[in-house]
């Protein structure tokens, strides 16, 4: 049997055969778990635990929040869910995600407290189960999941929720949250995750690459097919099918993908037998799906069937105080210097900037800048002099671009066009290629600018 550790004040208040049951409970479990009392207090702790988050002192005797948290109140007293307390109201398991200290630093830990009885049917105990979700190089996708705020915390409870299920999950937000790489944990923390992980994109499928891809087709299917061909739907057999920007897909394609999900069948092209389909299906779009199915472009039943579990992936202006760790965590996968930081005042920038293409944007700003910079720190001016500061598309009523509410497209454009043209000291070529366009192309849109 695996030695736990006890605080000394305890032993007496147990029985022997309940102690000894306890300690069995513990040894038969791998995941690092502790037995507290009712004060938060850690009457023991198995190996596990002790491997994976004792540190240097000793747990025993000490309370939880001051050996996970190093709060000097429980964690309902300092902003925090409390697990205990939860369970003890309810007296029933609670789950919660929680950042707690560790020997390697902060990490999310998943959290599951559970109520022990004594013969009697009182709650004398209870029992915590914890599980870092991984930042480490064997969690690809987990490595880019980083953050502390409550936006970034609830997306991640929800995916620790539905992971070991095998649930239809949609993936919904603006466009750059990192929807793939929130697909690709979900799969890394299932039961599929030693299966393929599969992406298809979605965008401008044809009806027919959408079944030659997905279903793949059969020798002689059609001119050129010389072999068959293994499609995505078979290749992602075990494992995980993620579907991109699904709302970009045609009617014609959306049934097609229904009948997919609906019978768990598939037909190659060209094929006459029906094969079974293995995968778990993540989908994801930047689009509003339920708009759609009101407007009618969108299939309300395929809809439905995928939409099981729904996930919103925040955008960098829901989570902004999560830039300056994200920021060093993209600096370190991207900069050729190790260990080069960034200094406060351009933490403080990018901090207040808003990134219409969110963490893509933000990488993308980040990895130009570590590339201008020869010193041991990225600065601001490495940022500014590659940052695109026109100022966010946004229009109040008296034509100034500050807050306010957006109006459609077409007056955007020509109202921003000639804003950004009175302030470019008639420079069109510099301004076309501030906008991204040719100088012919802005040219042409600024006679519609001077016709209105």
């Amino acid at each position: 049997m695996v030695a736990l550790h006890f605080g000394a004040s305890d032993k007496t208040d147990m029985t022997a055969h309940f102690l000894s049951e306890l300690l069995s409970f513990l040894d038969g479990l791998p995941e690092p778990r502790i037995v507290m009392n009712a004060d938060y207090r850690i009457v023991a702790a198995n190996a596990a635990y002790i491997k994976e988050f004792g540190g240097a002192l000793p747990v025993a005797g000490r309370t939880c929040y001051e050996v996970s948290h190093h709060f000097t109140v429980p964690c309902d007293q300092a902003g925090e869910s409390c697990p205990l307390k939860q369970s003890l109201e309810t007296g029933e398991l609670q789950r919660v995600l929680h950042l707690h200290h560790t020997p390697r630093g902060e990490e999310h830990v998943a959290v599951e407290t559970m109520p022990i009885r004594d013969e009697s049917g009182q709650v004398v105990y209870f029992v915590e189960t914890m599980r870092v979700v991984r930042q480490a190089s064997s969690r690809p996708a987990a490595q880019g999941l980083v953050g502390r705020s409550p936006a970034f915390v609830g997306m991640l409870e929800k995916i620790l929720r539905v992971a070991n299920s095998n649930a239809s999950v949609l993936l919904l937000g603006e466009t750059g949250t990192g929807k793939e790489l929130v697909a690709r944990a979900i799969h890394e923390a299932s039961a599929r995750e030693e299966g393929p992980f599969v992406a298809v994109d979605c965008a401008g499928m044809t009806e027919t690459l959408f079944e030659s891809e997905l279903f793949g087709y059969e020798k002689g299917a059609f001119t050129g097919a010389t072999h068959r061909k293994q499609g995505l739907v078979e290749a992602a057999a075990g494992g995980t099918l993620f579907l991109d920007e699904i709302g970009e897909l045609p009617l014609a394609l959306q049934v097609k993908l229904l009948r997919l999900l609906e019978t768990g069948t598939y037909r190659r092209v060209g094929g006459l037998d029906w094969l079974p389909a293995d995968f778990r299906l993540v989908a994801a779009t930047h689009r509003d799906l339920r708009a759609m199915v009101q407007a009618e472009t969108f299939r309300r039943d395929l809809y439905f069937r995928i939409n099981t579990f729904p996930i919103h992936t925040p955008a960098l202006h829901e989570r902004a105080g999560d830039i300056p760790v994200l920021a060093a965590s993209l600096l370190e996968r991207v900069d050729r210097k190790p260990g080069r930081k960034l200094t406060p005042a351009a933490q403080d920038w990018l901090t207040e900037r808003r990134f219409s293409g969110n963490i893509r944007e933000l990488r993308n700003l980040i990895e130009r800048a570590s590339l201008l910079a020869d010193g041991e720190v990225i600065d601001l001016p490495h940022l500014l002099d590659m940052a695109d500061d026109l100022p966010p598309l946004r229009l109040a009523e008296d034509g100034a671009f500050r807050l306010g509410e957006v109006v459609d497209l077409s007056t955007l454009e020509v109202r921003y066009l000639a804003w950004a043209s009175q302030r470019s000291d008639g420079d069109h070529t510099q301004l076309a290629e501030r906008l991204g366009v040719s100088p012919r192309t802005l040219y042409r849109k600024l006679q519609g600018v001077r016709e209105v």
